[in-house]
């Protein structure tokens, strides 16, 4: 049997194969509350109708500070639970597993959704378009306390699992990033210091879900701007995540490179992002995922045979098709027909993602 067909674990949460969801913003949700909009059940669905092994959700705010855009979804108060709760019930009944990403946009959140950004430091940077005031001490707790209770509602909605995003630039990777957090308090300067933001919510994620609850996260490894997280560093961060109580590492990037590039025409330009997991690998024995430009069955099935990954994570190719495993499994085609174009994005509200390219 293919590796990518066997069962795999993440904490306490089994899988029944090794294709994960990576998280999407689907854009759907109500921009006035944030409670998630019906055509959002049926993506999720049709995700685990499709055989997909994980479903993990986009990103949602944990405070209303941290909105980054339009149709965001929340999870910011105990009223978007019932809505939500409905929703997991659906993906359970096909037989899916969903997490949820928690997350804050800090200064990555837009004007149209947050008229005063925050970041760990003051930085005004037109290049990047990055805008944040300075927290304050009782805003730092205040949103470490934020993600404890979102996850709290994951658990209490039906969720399986959460995953903190500590990647794209958004609060956590601001935090970890020499680039964004110039503190001089106990939340800035060395290494130890700015990921102690990571660490207390983390933390404070497990008194409110207990040791067994999957826990996870999303950690940009390197920011691609100047004077931002390196290789070397994020290599002794990743080797802090299983003392912190997490149960796996999804790698991507941070602050400036895209995590989502274009043309993937051919093997040679998939798994992009294939270093990094090998060097989570490296540095700790918590379940890799690999996320980026994968597209064929054959490199997928290569990654795991390698233990380059223990899972493999998709986006675009699932917007394409969300009936791609269970079509991988069945032999029925080898590779995504996703052009990577990035035309996945809404036009209109409340039309939410889709694919927009033409059909291969």
């Amino acid at each position: 049997m293919s590796l990518l067909f066997s069962p795999g674990k993440i904490g306490s949460l089994i899988l029944p194969n090794r294709i994960i969801r990576s998280a999407t913003a689907e854009k759907l949700a109500d921009d006035t509350t944030g409670f998630p909009l019906p055509k959002l059940q049926d993506i999720w669905v049709e995700l685990s109708r499709g055989g997909t092994g994980l479903i993990i959700t986009g990103h949602m705010y944990v405070h209303t500070s941290g909105k980054c855009h339009p149709e965001m979804t929340g999870i910011h108060n105990d009223h978007v639970v019932p809505y939500l709760s409905k929703i997991v019930s659906s993906v359970h009944r096909e037989g899916g597993k969903i997490a949820v990403q928690l997350n804050h946009g800090g200064m990555k959140c837009n004007k149209e959704s947050v008229k005063d950004p925050i970041a760990p430091s003051s930085i005004s940077d037109d290049k990047l378009n990055l805008f944040g005031r300075e927290m304050s001490t009782g805003e730092i707790e205040m949103m470490i306390n934020a993600f404890a209770q979102a996850a709290r509602r994951a658990k209490d909605a039906g969720f399986d699992a959460v995953q903190v995003h500590a990647a794209h630039g958004y609060l956590v990777n601001q935090f970890n990033s020499p680039f964004s957090n110039h503190r001089e308090d106990e939340w800035g300067g060395n290494t130890v210091r700015r990921t102690r933001f990571l660490r207390e919510v983390i933390h404070a994620i497990r008194e409110e879900v207990g040791p067994s609850f999957p826990v996870f996260i999303k950690f940009g490894v390197v920011d691609s701007v100047e004077n931002g997280l390196t290789l070397a560093e994020s290599s002794s961060i990743i080797s802090m995540f299983s003392v912190m109580g997490l149960d796996a590492i999804e790698v991507s990037c941070g602050i400036g490179e895209s995590s989502s590039k274009k043309g993937i025409k051919n093997e040679s330009k998939e798994a992009y992002f294939r270093q990094f997991s090998r060097l989570a690998k490296s540095q700790s024995n918590l379940p890799v995922i690999l996320v980026g430009g994968l597209r064929s069955k054959k490199i997928m099935e290569n990654v795991l045979e390698c233990r380059d990954a223990d899972f493999v994570s998709l986006s675009r190719p699932l917007i394409n098709n969300p009936y791609l495993p269970v079509q991988f499994q069945s032999n029925i085609i080898e590779k995504s027909g996703c052009i990577s174009s990035n035309n996945c994005w809404p036009i209109n509200d409340g039309e939410g993602i889709a694919c927009k390219c033409p059909k291969n």
